[in-house]
C-alpha cells in the first residue's frame, strides 16, 4: 500500500490550487491552512492541542527522517487536520523510532497531500495570509463556496480540546516518563523540598507542560478550561498556570472571567503561556487580534533592548500592544519584551500582583530552551508569596 501513491488536490479558499501525491485515497478535509518553519519536530506538532482545526504546511522539504516514537506526543490524539509537506522520507533511522513516519500517516488515516510545491505555497500564504482550505482526491466535488469554510473562524476549539475531567498528577506516577534521556540532566527537582501544588487551567495542554512543572516536584490538578473559581480554590492551589491552546481566545469568555477574578481577589501567583497568555491579557482589559500568517516555527527572537532568546512559538493571535496604551492598564499591567521579528507583545507582567505570561513556549518542545527558566521563576515567586504571607 506504501508504494501507491494517490493523486490529491490541495484548493485553497482564494481559489489557489496545488496537486500532489497522498499514501490513500483522500475523501474532503478542511481546515485553516498554516505554516510552521522548524526543522524538526513534526511527531510533537501533530499532537498538539493547539493546532486543532489547522492544515500544516512544512517548509522544511523532508519529513519523517526520524520516524516517530512513543516518548515525544504532546498528547494522546493527533490533533491536525491534515499536513502538507514537500517530500516524505521513504526511510527512518533514530535509535527510539518505532515507526516511519509514513506507516504512521496511513495507519491513522491522517490526511495529508505532498510533492508540492511548499515554498510557493508559503510565500502565497505570507502574501494572502492564512486561510482555510480542503485538501481531497481529484475525484472529489466541493464548492468552494461552501459554509464549511468559514467554520474554522467561529469555532471555539478550548471547548473542544479541553480536558472533560480534573485529574491529579505528581512525581512518583510519572518516574518513567520524567527520568529519560530528555531530563536525565535536570537537577532542578532537588532544589525545592516543598512540593508545591499547581492548578493548571488546560486550554490545549502540551504535555511537557506538565512534565517541567513534574520536575520541580510539583503536585498537579489540572481542570477544564470552565471550571469556576471556587472550585480552584478547593484545591488550594500555591499557583495557576493557564496552558497553551488553539483558536480564537475570545471565546474562552468565561474563562476570561474567571481569570479576571483569580488576578484580582486570590493573591495566587499565574503563568499564563501562549493562550493562556492571551487569556490572562483579556481578563486585564488588553485586547487580542489576529495575524496575517501568525507565528510558528522554533526560532523566534524575543527581547527587549539589547538582550534576546530565541523561542518556541505556535499562535494565530497576539495581544494588541496598542491597547495598553488606549486606557489606563499601561499603570499597572506593562509589555515586558517583544517579537523581535514584528514588535508584537510578548510577555506582560503586572507591576503589583504575582502575575506575568509569555506568548511562546519556555517547555520549548521542539525548540531551544533558553527559556526554560520561566518554570523556576514560577515556583520560586510561589515560594516568596507563600513565606511572605
Amino acid at each position: 500500500m506504501l508504494n501507491t501513491l494517490y493523486p490529491s488536490l490541495l484548493c485553497l479558499q482564494d481559489g489557489t490550487f496545488y496537486r500532489g501525491w497522498s499514501l490513500f485515497r483522500l475523501l474532503v478535509h478542511s481546515g485553516e491552512i498554516v505554516f510552521n518553519t522548524g526543522m524538526t519536530g513534526y511527531q510533537e506538532i501533530f499532537t498538539d492541542p493547539s493546532y486543532a482545526g489547522q492544515i500544516v504546511v512544512f517548509t522544511y522539504p523532508e519529513l519523517g527522517n526520524t520516524g516517530l516514537n512513543n516518548q515525544d506526543n504532546e498528547s494522546t490524539m493527533v490533533y491536525i487536520q491534515a499536513l502538507v509537506a514537500k517530500n516524505f522520507a521513504s526511510t527512518s533511522s533514530n535509535w527510539r523510532s518505532n515507526t516511519s513516519l509514513r506507516n504512521f500517516l496511513v495507519s491513522k488515516r491522517l490526511p495529508h497531500i505532498f510533492g508540492i510545491d511548499t515554498r510557493s505555497l508559503t510565500r502565497h500564504i505570507r502574501s494572502r495570509g492564512v486561510m482555510n482550505a480542503v485538501i481531497l482526491h481529484p475525484s472529489s466535488c466541493f464548492d468552494l463556496n461552501n459554509p464549511k469554510f468559514n467554520q474554522v473562524n467561529s469555532t471555539n476549539f478550548v471547548s473542544i480540546v479541553t480536558t472533560k475531567n480534573i485529574y491529579y498528577t505528581n512525581l512518583p506516577v510519572n518516574q518513567k516518563i520524567i527520568h529519560s534521556y530528555l531530563t536525565f540532566k535536570d537537577k532542578t527537582i532537588s532544589n525545592f523540598k516543598i512540593a508545591y501544588r499547581i492548578v493548571v487551567i488546560d486550554f490545549g495542554i502540551k504535555l511537557n507542560i506538565l512534565k517541567k512543572l513534574l520536575i520541580l516536584g510539583c503536585n498537579i490538578f489540572v481542570v477544564p478550561s470552565n471550571c469556576n473559581y471556587e472550585t480552584i480554590l478547593y484545591y488550594k492551589p500555591d499557583g495557576v498556570l493557564l496552558s497553551n491552546g488553539p483558536g480564537d481566545p475570545v471565546f474562552a469568555k468565561y474563562s476570561i472571567y474567571t481569570v479576571r477574578r483569580l488576578i484580582y481577589f486570590s493573591n495566587i501567583p499565574i503563568l499564563g503561556i501562549c493562550m493562556g497568555h492571551q487569556i490572562l491579557n483579556l481578563a486585564m482589559g488588553a485586547d487580542t487580534f489576529k495575524l496575517k500568517f501568525g507565528h510558528r516555527g522554533l526560532n523566534h527572537p524575543v527581547g527587549l533592548f539589547k538582550y534576546s532568546e530565541i523561542t518556541s512559538q505556535n499562535h494565530g493571535f497576539a495581544v494588541s500592544k496598542e491597547s495598553f496604551f488606549n486606557s489606563q492598564l499601561s499603570s499597572i499591567f506593562r509589555c515586558n519584551s517583544s517579537n523581535l521579528n514584528d514588535l508584537t507583545v510578548a510577555t506582560t507582567l503586572h507591576k503589583d500582583i504575582p502575575v506575568f505570561s509569555v506568548q511562546y513556549h519556555p517547555e520549548a518542545s521542539p525548540g531551544p530552551h533558553d527559556s526554560d527558566y520561566l518554570f523556576e521563576i514560577f515556583v520560586k515567586l510561589i515560594n516568596l508569596i507563600k513565606f511572605a504571607s
